[in-house]
């Protein structure tokens, strides 16, 4: 694993120091001196993580992490405060102004690798589903990322996996306030419950008697649903190697007996944070891509979606020897309709024939918007006879009922025309298909409209 590691620090032996120790781990480093500078830096280049010194002239480092994760563009920099002081309201100082950890002066080596890695698995997740949203979207990654998340205001939902009552009993008491927490005292029944349950974040004690915590870290980190589900450690003093090994297991953040009620909260919302942020990207990219070969008025898959589609259908049905039909539909007099009922009209008639399209064909089959008031049915095992009886129906459909159009009880009569055209054996190819069914349109067209051309086999 390599990335590019930020440190920040006025002092130039404190630099050199964390330097050192980051190259022999194959990372690459950038240093900064200064507040300014280091915010420029990250702006400027690809930054995976920040290790950031609190006390500095000028700018201390609370600030410049709260600058970074206050824009946009760097918000998702895991930052990583280092600092001399050791007090708890330092730490919740640094956590409110969004860092993701802590690190005490002098830097146990382990610790800081450990908790590196950790966090440049999270950034790397993170810069895919960001590339993902900005590369799928016309707008910039900023403006979408500057959007108020849709679940903002919403307490956390929290499921705290621990036995000992003296234990749950106060980290309840302690969240009560800002979190919804539900509890699940027997640790195969909380895997299941985080399974079945959509929640922010799980809190794992380590404290099992007869489960190794780590182990249910593991299942949920293997499992596709809680994958990236944010997970915390609640560990006793003493147990350095069993949190480094979470770490490595994938877990997000721990923290060490006594809980200090502040911290603890401030750290589940760092987290809370993070993974709304992740989500938020990931339904975007999800809403992009299905944008992207859906037909916006009518519902059905756009001819994007069909010219890639089509190929894989025909080349099933080609390396199984299964039929496979095609259909292509036009409206009647169309434009007619336009000129007279309007644009409004005519969008009208295009959702309601979809409508009735889509009732008419199986779930198998592909239903597409070709264009205008084109539109194409593929029917994967359908033989040329069967396609033609399916065009049939659906042409005495559309004839039988008239269309609606408009808000004032109007309606008109449609009619439609379908070409149709099945798999032949030998070397036939999709486009050759596509033009077989297109020219037993405008056959169909030619002859007097509304009625069904096939073009056998």
């Amino acid at each position: 694993m390599t990335a590019r590691i930020l440190v920040v620090d006025d002092i130039p032996a404190n630099v050199k120091l964390l330097e050192v120790r980051l190259l022999a781990e194959y990372f690459e480093v950038l240093t900064a001196t200064n507040g300014p500078d280091a915010i420029e830096t990250c702006e400027n280049g690809k930054v995976d993580v920040v290790l950031l010194d609190v006390m500095m002239p000028n700018m201390d480092g609370f600030e410049v992490c709260r600058r970074l994760k206050n824009d946009p563009a760097t918000a998702h920099i895991p930052v990583v405060m280092i600092t001399a002081l050791d007090q708890v309201s330092d730490r919740i100082r640094g956590l409110e102004a969004g860092a993701d950890d802590f690190l005490t002066k002098p830097v146990n080596d382990l610790q800081l690798m450990t908790r590196v890695k950790s966090l440049v698995r999270l950034k790397m997740l993170t810069d895919e589903i960001r590339l993902r949203a900005s590369t799928t979207r016309n707008i910039g990654i900023e403006e979408l990322l500057s959007r108020g998340l849709p679940n903002d205001g919403e307490a956390p939902r929290v499921l705290l996996v621990d036995e000992r009552p003296a234990s749950y009993e106060r980290i309840q008491k302690m969240l009560r306030s800002n979190m919804n927490v539900e509890l699940a005292t027997d640790p195969h029944s909380g895997f299941f419950q985080a399974a079945e349950t959509s929640y922010d974040c799980v809190v794992i004690s380590t404290a099992l008697t007869d489960f190794d915590p780590l182990r249910l870290c593991s299942q949920l980190r293997s499992l596709d649903r809680t994958r990236f589900l944010p997970i915390v450690l609640l560990a006793e003093l003493g147990e350095e190697e069993r949190i480094i090994r979470g770490l490595e297991l994938g877990i997000n953040d721990y923290l060490v007996r006594p809980i200090d009620q502040q911290e603890l909260t401030a750290r589940l919302r760092t987290q809370v944070r993070r993974k709304r942020y992740n989500d938020h990207l990931r339904a975007s990219v999800a809403q992009t891509i299905e944008m992207a070969v859906t037909d916006g008025l009518t519902g059905l898959h756009n001819r994007r979606y069909l010219d890639s589609h089509l190929q894989t259908l025909f080349d099933r049905a080609v390396a199984r020897r299964r039929s496979l039909s095609v259909m292509i539909t036009d409206l009647d007099r169309f434009k007619s309709i336009n000129d007279t009922y309007g644009h409004d009209g005519g969008d009208d008639v295009l959702r309601e024939f979809a409508r009735r399209l889509r009732q008419n064909v199986r779930g198998i089959d592909l239903a597409c918007r070709y264009g205008g008031e084109e539109f194409v049915v593929v029917m994967p095992d359908t033989e040329g006879h069967i396609a033609e009886k399916v065009a049939e129906r659906i042409r005495a459909e559309i004839a039988s009922t008239p269309f609606a159009v408009g808000k004032g009880g109007q309606t008109l009569d449609v009619t439609v025309s379908v070409g149709v055209s099945s798999l032949k054996r030998g070397s036939d190819t999709v486009a050759d298909m596509m033009k077989r069914a297109d020219v037993a349109l405008y056959e169909a067209k030619s002859a007097g409209r509304n009625r069904v051309v096939a073009k056998a086999a």
